[in-house]
């Protein structure tokens, strides 16, 4: 295993926990593997890995664009980590909203969805 790749590891170790990536190696097949390998490598083990920006930042750029993609279960992910990685519940909320703006009310109304999901999972939010 290359050490891009060990470091992109030890990223989602570190950000989403021990038993998220046990779950992600257990559910690897020949089929996803290659795909699993490339996130590893290069998104977390390059990208999220750089010294360009703060993994809060980060964050909160991926919660918009998964929310103008359009993609509930990488939000879902996502705000898990964007939490991990700092990010408040208010600025969390602010990066869903301005995402209505410029990815459309849809689009946000089902990330607010899911995010408050996961918030509520949480214990991070009032009634």
């Amino acid at each position: 295993m290359s050490e891009r790749r060990e470091a992109g590891r030890q990223y989602l170790r570190d950000n989403l926990g021990e038993a998220y990536l046990q779950k992600r190696d257990a559910s690897t097949n020949s089929f996803n593997a290659p795909l699993r390998a490339l996130s590893e490598e290069y998104a977390f083990g390059e990208v999220w890995s750089r010294p360009g920006l703060d993994r809060k930042i980060r964050s909160m750029l991926c919660l918009g664009m998964l929310t103008a993609l359009n993609r509930p279960h990488e939000i879902r992910i996502h705000v898990n980590s964007a939490i991990n990685n700092g990010c408040t519940v208010s600025e969390i909320q602010e990066v869903l909203l301005q995402t209505a703006l410029y990815c459309g009310l849809p689009a946000a109304i089902d990330s607010h969805a899911v995010a408050e999901e996961v918030l509520r999972e949480r214990g991070m939010l009032d009634d």
